[in-house]
């Protein structure tokens, strides 16, 4: 990643996780060629987007708490590790962990929980279409509550779009209820979640010093003793690892050191060679991979009003974010890390 950064620059750019150093605001993708920052790109979608389906995978053998715990604790063993190789270290000051534990609760153990709990009820592509309805929430939450943000006309239109969006991927016209509809309120809710965790953290704690492989790694830390209180609590003690089979198991490691430490890197490389704008649109091809892999792996079908709500969630997304419309100036966005772990059930 160092390698990857421009050499005296000092400029930071805001994100999820805190400032990322060595990526400047105004880096656009024509600044290098196509090739060095597109096969990041498309693996980047592929891990989040695959991770839907190793959650579908896990909870049909761990409880969602179970699953959630050993995913995190993996993840945060990851990042530990990458830590000292990158000359990085945890925060000390004590009003970083504090606003950080609420980060972790509310950005990736009960979110990560929720989106298990969900995908007993629904298929792993449509957790990953309620996943896309992330930036929906966090705006009014920016505007309303934070105050991080300011509502324009624009905004308002592309907000309105997206939650239309959303009550057709509900077919609310077919009328609610039942384990599946229950199962997407709970993938909504992990959603709104994140739509909580983003502008928490973007006005607490993204103005700090440290970077986001820190701040992602204190989550993590965090989230993984928040889950080992409270997992016995409700679902008893987890199984021990050489309990699991090799698919769950496969599975566990797979979100945590690779849907986590492994997409964390790549994506901070995304933002340093194609600019973080560039980098922030994987959000909207994470539900094609995950309704992709899905159909694939999973043999998973969709009814005909899903994929469409979807498409006119993104569309909703794409004009808050001045995606579709006209052209802003490219500047700095915040982007949701998965697993970083945060946004992301990724």
């Amino acid at each position: 990643m160092v390698a990857d950064t421009v050499a005296g620059n000092r400029a930071t750019s805001s994100y999820l996780c805190g400032r990322v150093s060595g990526v400047t605001p105004d880096a656009t993708p024509d600044r290098s060629a196509l090739r060095s920052w597109l096969p990041g790109f498309l693996a980047l979608a592929a891990i989040w987007g695959s991770s839907f389906l190793f959650i579908k995978v896990g909870v049909r053998e761990l409880h969602p708490l179970h699953l959630t715990l050993y995913r995190v604790a993996a993840g945060a063993l990851t990042l530990l590790v990458a830590l000292p190789l990158l000359r990085d270290r945890l925060p000390r000051e004590p009003r970083i962990w504090a606003h950080q534990f609420v980060v972790a609760a509310l950005g990736v153990a009960v979110p990560f929980t929720l989106f298990g709990y969900g995908e007993q009820r629904v298929e792993s592509m449509l957790a990953g279409i309620w996943n896309a309805t992330t930036p929906l929430i966090v705006l009014p939450m920016a505007v309303l509550v934070f105050r991080t943000e300011r509502l324009t006309t624009r905004k308002a239109v592309g907000l309105g779009l997206g939650f239309a969006g959303v009550l057709v991927v509900l077919g609310v016209w077919a009328g609610v209820g039942g384990a599946h509809f229950t199962g997407q309120l709970m993938c909504f809710g992990a959603a709104a979640c994140y739509g909580f965790a983003i502008p928490y953290q973007k006005r607490f704690v993204a103005g700090s010093a440290h970077s986001g492989l820190s701040l992602s790694a204190t989550q993590l830390v965090l989230a993984t003793a928040q889950l080992a209180v409270v997992g016995p609590l409700v679902a008893g003690a987890p199984p021990l690892p050489t309990d699991l089979s090799a698919g769950a198991l496969a599975s566990v490691l797979a979100l945590g050191a690779l849907g986590t430490g492994l997409a964390f890197v790549i994506n901070l490389r995304n933002i340093r060679v194609a600019g973080a704008s560039t980098a922030s649109t994987v959000t909207y091809l994470v539900p094609i991979f995950a309704v992709l892999i899905g159909a694939l792996a999973l043999d998973e079908r969709l009814t005909w009003h899903q994929p469409v709500g979807a498409l006119i969630v993104l569309a909703g997304v794409a004009v808050t974010q001045g995606v579709l419309g006209r052209r802003a100036r490219p500047r700095a966005v915040d982007v949701a890390p998965p697993a970083a772990p945060v946004a992301a059930a990724r």
